[in-house]
C-alpha cells in the first residue's frame, strides 16, 4: 500500500503523467543481474502501469490510509 507520485517515465510510449499518485500492489526482481525491481501499481487516473526501479523517476509519499 504504497503511495508514490510519478515524476518521469523515460521509455514508456504512453507514460504515466507527471505529479499523479498510484498505490503499489506488488513487485517483482529485476529479470537480469543489475535490473531494478519492477513495482506493479495500480494509478488514481485509473491505470495500471508498472513502473521500473532505477529506470522510471518518482517519489515515496506515504502509506495508503
Amino acid at each position: 500500500g504504497t503511495r508514490i507520485r510519478m515524476s518521469y517515465m523515460p521509455d514508456d510510449p504512453d507514460p504515466i503523467p507527471a505529479g499523479t499518485l498510484g498505490t503499489v500492489r506488488g513487485s517483482n526482481p529485476g529479470l537480469y543481474p543489475g535490473d531494478g525491481d519492477v513495482l506493479w501499481v495500480e494509478w488514481d487516473n485509473g491505470r495500471s502501469l508498472n513502473v521500473l526501479v532505477g529506470v522510471d523517476y518518482f517519489d515515496i509519499v506515504g502509506e495508503e490510509a
